[in-house]
């Protein structure tokens, strides 16, 4: 009886690893060829088979655990796709892209002739300059103005400090297309429209940012501080000397977060630029759109050049990001 329970699980231990491998390279197979649907079936028909054979504890342990990872995988894979098809189209001919059921590799990878059209249609040097210019600009005076409200709202005491800050942090529930018009009229009334200030002044302070930061400075203790006072410390050296540097990850997400936000921004430049010199790179792709619909190879390599600095700085800066949020996010 031992011995044919034995045989069993065994039996049943192979059938279950050989129908998630068939699983896996059906379903591999049925995303590139659309071939792989017979196998794929076969497999979660031997998984089952399996776990009817052999239904131990360690058994169902690891089935969890497959399930787990294979919903996360299917997560991952929708969240990487977009990424995929924007990189395989910038590679594709227009006949390519017409293609019906789409392709999912380009015929070949060494065809830049889309990058050659694309920068001679547009003017990419200029746009890249002027995204940069926005982005170094946007992100030096938040991340200057972060620091002063963060410190302020954290060490300072002043009447209503508390019911100032909650007030702002209400306004964090207002979505910014409500308070568009408002910040168009004011950049048309002051002269700005159609320059690059235009692109700056909106963005100068940010509540997020500061509600980080601010929490992050509520941490330190309060009796360096007063030492530090004691000493004959002013309240400008104390923060610039002592707070700034030991707020360093949160600074640094608020510099990675508000410097992505800059860069992507399309609404608004869409909104205040009218001139072709004028414009950044997510609005430069504005270009290969036109009335009867869109060069999606041209604009599809666009992107990838646009998108690809993000893409590095996120995944070079990641640990750093989500350490930053989660320690502005809950001490103090």
């Amino acid at each position: 009886m031992k011995k044919q329970n034995r045989t069993r699980s065994l039996l049943g231990t192979v059938t279950y690893v050989a129908g998630i491998v068939l699983a896996l390279v059906g379903s591999l197979t049925w995303l590139f060829k659309e071939t792989g649907s017979l196998p794929f079936a076969v497999g979660l028909v031997a998984v089952a088979i399996g776990l009817f054979l052999n239904h131990s504890y360690k058994t169902k342990v690891l089935s969890l655990r497959g399930i787990r990872y294979f919903f996360l995988s299917v997560g991952a894979l929708i969240m990487v796709f977009p990424f995929y098809w924007m990189l395989v189209s910038a590679f594709k001919t227009s006949a390519e892209m017409n293609l019906f059921p789409p392709s999912m590799l380009p015929k070949n990878w060494r065809n830049f002739n889309n990058f050659v059209v694309a920068f001679q249609t547009a003017p990419f040097a200029r746009y890249f300059l002027n995204s940069v210019a926005t982005c170094l600009s946007s992100v030096g005076i938040t991340t200057f103005t972060t620091v002063l409200a963060a410190f302020a709202f954290s060490r300072l005491k002043f009447p209503g400090r508390d019911v100032l800050f909650s007030l702002l942090l209400s306004m964090m529930m207002v979505p910014f297309e409500m308070l568009v018009i408002t910040n168009y009229t004011t950049i048309v009334k002051v002269g700005l429209n159609d320059t690059i200030w235009a692109l700056i002044l909106p963005f100068t302070s940010s509540i997020f940012y500061t509600y980080i930061l601010r929490n992050f400075f509520v941490s330190i203790p309060e009796g360096l501080y007063w030492s530090a006072r004691v000493d004959g410390c002013t309240n400008w050296r104390y923060l610039w000397k002592i707070m700034v540097p030991i707020a360093r990850p949160s600074l640094v997400t608020i510099v990675l977060l508000n410097a992505m936000a800059s860069w992507n921004s399309f609404m608004w430049p869409l909104l205040v630029i009218k001139k072709d010199i004028n414009r950044t790179l997510p609005f430069g792709l504005y270009t290969f759109t036109t009335e009867v619909g869109a060069n999606n190879e041209l604009l599809m390599a666009a992107s990838l050049v646009v998108v690809m600095p993000m893409i590095i700085l996120f995944l070079f800066a990641r640990k750093q990001i989500v350490s930053g949020v989660s320690r502005g996010g809950i001490k103090g």
